[in-house]
């Protein structure tokens, strides 16, 4: 089998000084496999989707992506919402609607895992909302040993009630972790008292083999024990950042598991350079998009 995705899919409620409201379907791990899909990978996204008008929204996005779903649709629970309040400049404040709604809805032993996988990725909300997130931290400890991990936490302060447990949580989904992505903002997080390239080096304590530290413009910083670099990021014209980072961690693993690369090829790094540098193109052109919109391997090969 291909890959498997676990976490949330929501929608965003985007609202403008103005008072425009849109609603835009979105959730990190909801974008990274949409991303697998588009980018010809055999996909499957096991997260809590809803019965009401988004949730059908949802579904209808994933099999265009040739998606599938793993679990059930959750009758009777709302979509989770998050309230984007965009300032003057653009900024955006959020605000997460979870109770009764279906994102959290996953129980451990929910997901099953096909012995045969060759990539699982998890992250977002998929660590945070209960019990969903404990139902991510089983299916990790469980997963094979041939099948590689991606951990994006993409961390969310604004709604981690209790993070002592989310820490701990997360501390133990590391120890099983292959390829860890992480923007500036969650390194702050976990390490403020540490610059961004320190507290990067730092995962490397849980066991983890490549630590993919996205900062803007300023290219990927690779990171494994044995080495470092540079990923250059190409200039565009941004139009805005919305699953960018989330299209690199679905362009990094399509391409890594195009080339049948597995966990094992980890510590060949110019096989590492070259799948980064696929996956920060497919991240370049989904800013040159109004949201979460990553190319397709066609639109890829007209750029070959």
């Amino acid at each position: 089998m291909g890959a498997l995705v676990i976490g949330e899919a929501l929608v965003d409620l985007i609202t403008t000084p103005s008072g425009e409201v849109s609603a835009i379907p979105g959730g990190g791990p909801f974008n990274l496999a949409r991303t697998l899909g588009r980018l010809g990978v055999d996909v499957t996204f096991a997260g809590g989707i809803s019965d009401d008008v988004f949730g059908q929204r949802i579904t209808a996005m994933l099999d265009a992506d040739g998606v599938r779903q793993a679990l059930p649709v959750r009758t009777g629970l709302l979509t989770t919402l998050a309230l984007a309040a965009l300032d003057e400049d653009g900024a955006a404040t959020y605000r997460f609607y979870v109770e009764g709604t279906a994102a959290p809805a996953v129980k451990v032993g929910d997901v099953q895992l096909p012995e045969d996988l060759s990539a699982l990725a998890v992250g977002t909300l998929g660590l945070v909302l209960e019990p969903a997130a404990d139902a991510t931290a089983a299916a990790v400890a469980a997963v094979s040993d041939s099948t590689l991990v991606f951990v994006d936490p993409n961390c969310r302060p604004s709604v981690i009630n209790d993070e002592q447990r989310y820490r701990a949580r997360l501390d133990e989904v590391l120890q099983r972790a292959d390829v860890v992505k992480v923007s500036g903002d969650d390194l702050a997080y976990f390490s403020p008292d540490k610059d961004s390239i320190m507290a990067a080096r730092g995962l490397l304590d849980h066991g983890v083999s490549v630590v993919l530290f996205t900062d803007g413009g300023e290219g990927v910083c690779v990171i494994t024990p044995n080495d470092e670099f540079i990923v250059p990021v190409p200039s565009v014209e941004v139009v805005d950042t919305v699953g960018a980072g989330d299209s690199f961690g679905g362009g990094f693993l399509a391409f890594w598991l195009s080339r049948g690369l597995t966990r094992s090829d980890l510590g060949d790094h110019e096989q590492l350079r070259w799948a980064v540098g696929r996956a920060v193109t497919v991240a370049a052109i989904t800013c040159t998009r109004v949201g979460a919109n990553p190319p397709t391997l066609a639109e890829l090969a007209e750029l070959d």
